[in-house]
């Protein structure tokens, strides 16, 4: 192959990437409309019999924790919109990242279209399916190998993709949490209490680990934190009531959020060199 005939093909291969991850962003949108209840669908928290409602388990977070949804398809918006530019076409970022934003973006589609149609087992397997590609990457978008260029790369790749990650992880616990509680036997409630706690030390773990990989980058724990306040609030102050796994959140909130930021701190304090 000619010189002339790569370069042609690179360019077709970028513009077909940007096609994709706009296409990705509409049918998402479609189905986050149905998923509030649009064009003759059932609200998420009112599907799968109720099972996915901010009340039905011990680890779903308060109602108003969902509002973090705003602002992650607010940045996936501004995102697709910045790396439809021209300027971002034969970008390096994008040539790595963005088939896998596109992927994250269809599959987080895919799981309301699950939560509408499918049961909800179907749910479990779709969002860890989500979970995993956003592990990937967001690893991607923080490797070195592949170095950010800027404020907007910062915010629409790091920041979002973060953000994305550490809320989705928040709600895989719920999302398996809804699906034990609906399958299992009433006696599990015996044990929901330490179990509650025991998944949300796993839950704090797992923030410190996402940030320790990522260089200390703050987005993920802050949404790991956001949903563990309100699961707390969900648990101490709504049914079902829990002040082990209240209390239990809250710490985990603490940690991570404050540990990260604190490290993040510091490192931007050290002086260069050191």
């Amino acid at each position: 192959m000619s010189v002339r005939s790569h370069d042609q093909a690179l360019r077709a291969r970028d513009l077909l990437r940007q096609i994709a991850v706009i296409s990705s962003l509409g049918f998402t949108l479609v189905a986050v409309f149905v998923g509030v209840g649009g064009l003759g669908g059932t609200a998420v928290e009112n599907s799968q019999g109720g099972a996915l409602d901010s009340d039905a388990t011990y680890l779903a977070p308060a109602g108003p924790a969902f509002s973090i949804w705003s602002v992650i398809y607010a940045g996936l918006v501004a995102y697709v919109v910045w790396q439809a530019l021209p300027s971002q076409r034969a970008s390096e970022r994008q040539r790595a990242l963005g088939w896998w934003v596109a992927l994250t973006i269809v599959l987080n589609g895919l799981w309301l279209v699950a939560a509408q149609l499918l049961p909800i087992w179907a749910t479990v397997i779709v969002i860890f399916l989500l979970l995993a590609a956003l592990c990937v990457t967001f690893q991607r978008a923080v490797a070195t190998r592949v170095p950010g260029d800027g404020a907007a790369d910062a915010v629409l790749l790091d920041g979002v993709t973060g953000l994305h990650l550490g809320w989705v992880t928040v709600a895989s616990a719920a999302n398996v949490a809804a699906w034990l509680t609906e399958v299992g036997p009433t006696s599990w409630e015996d044990h929901a209490h330490a179990w509650g706690v025991a998944v949300l030390v796993v839950l704090g773990i797992l923030g410190l680990g996402i940030a320790w990989a990522s260089g200390w980058r703050v987005t993920p724990g802050l949404a790991i934190g956001w949903g563990a306040v309100w699961l707390a609030a969900g648990r101490l102050l709504e049914q079902p009531r829990s002040e082990p796994i209240g209390i239990a959140a809250i710490i985990v909130a603490v940690v991570v959020v404050v540990i990260p930021v604190a490290v993040a701190g510091l490192r931007l304090l050290k002086p260069q060199g050191d």
